[in-house]
């Protein structure tokens, strides 16, 4: 199993919404709507350019940026980090077969960290951070690399994923998806299964995405 973070199984990207828009303020200006919404799913640089872009003020150091709104979010991540729906059933019943598991994020480690105090740091095998791949979601990179550390093929891995980037990412990467949109629709695909939220997702339904292969129930 191969669970994507942000927007997936927590409720992150309000957090990182008011990260933003109080970076934004702290800029003199206000992020647009389309602007937050090319940020998801991709990584700090990306995220950092659309805003110095959008804000009219492209010679901001992204870097700056960067450790100004990590420094918010992770204030943010401490004390009102939330479950999605049906996600921590679900990481619960998966690792009580126990089935490999891995968390696939564009976050970078340091947040991460803060993360798993939340998400528990028992609740995966491999945690692949943003920071520590040479290339992000959309690319394949981030799924081949989980799939590798777990010793499992990637054709037999599940990966549950928010938005379009990490969608298209772990497709390209070979492993079945299941698509639970949080800020942006995902497109219906082959390959992909796409479902309102996590509750009622049970292995009985994921063993399905992965016939004729396997799953314990």
């Amino acid at each position: 199993m191969l669970f994507d973070m942000d927007g997936t199984l927590v409720d992150s990207e309000r957090l990182w919404e008011i990260g933003l828009q109080e970076l934004a303020a702290h800029y003199g200006g206000t992020l647009s709507e389309s602007a937050r919404l090319a940020m998801v799913g991709t990584n700090m640089a990306v995220s950092m350019e659309i805003l110095h872009t959008d804000l009219g003020q492209p010679w901001r150091d992204p870097a700056a940026s960067a450790e100004w709104l990590e420094n918010r979010v992770a204030e943010l991540f401490l004390t009102e980090l939330r479950w999605r729906p049906g996600a921590l059933a679900l990481l619960e019943a998966v690792r009580a077969v126990p089935i490999p598991t891995a968390l696939v994020t564009s976050s970078r480690r340091r947040l991460v960290e803060v993360a798993l105090e939340t998400l528990g740091r028992d609740s995966f095998d491999v945690v692949v951070c943003g920071d520590e791949v040479p290339a992000n979601k959309p690319d394949p990179t981030p799924y081949l690399t989980a799939a590798r550390l777990l010793d499992v093929p990637v054709e037999r891995c599940v990966a549950i994923e928010d938005s379009p980037a990490g969608v298209a990412s772990a497709l390209a990467a070979g492993a079945a998806v299941l698509g639970v949109p949080s800020l942006l629709p995902i497109d219906p695909a082959e390959g992909v299964h796409v479902l309102e939220s996590l509750v009622g997702v049970d292995l009985e339904l994921l063993g399905t995405l992965l016939t004729p292969l396997d799953l314990p129930r």
